[in-house]
């Protein structure tokens, strides 16, 4: 959590529109990490970074694996973007984006894209 600024603002997969602020994202992580029945796999894929002296975004594709504790099998690729701000010698990240490509016809996350 010491990644995130305060003032987060987080886009998430699942609802709510957004969590704000690092209390509601600590609440968000608390959720999710437990619904994992072993390790979660994350593999880092097409990284790109713009930076200036006090905020910087970036952008990447993030491939995630591992099993639920449903038994289901997780293996996708998300897209995520991020925006950093500078305070001192210090950056945090203050918006997190993740998503996944939607099949408009079918209005479904599409899950079996590669980069």
């Amino acid at each position: 959590m010491s990644l995130y600024s305060n003032d987060i603002v987080y886009f998430d997969l699942v609802p709510p529109l957004r969590y704000v602020g690092s209390n509601a994202l600590r609440e968000r992580f608390l959720d999710w990490f437990p619904r994992w029945s072993g390790p979660i796999g994350q593999e880092l894929g097409q990284l790109d970074v713009a930076a200036g002296d006090a905020v910087a975004a970036a952008w990447m594709l993030i491939r995630a694996r591992g099993i639920l504790k449903t038994g289901a099998k997780v293996d996708y690729w998300v897209r995520v973007s991020n925006a950093f701000r500078r305070a001192g010698d210090r950056w945090t990240i203050t918006h997190e984006h993740v998503s996944l490509p939607v099949d408009m016809r079918s209005r479904t996350a599409v899950l079996d894209l590669t980069p």
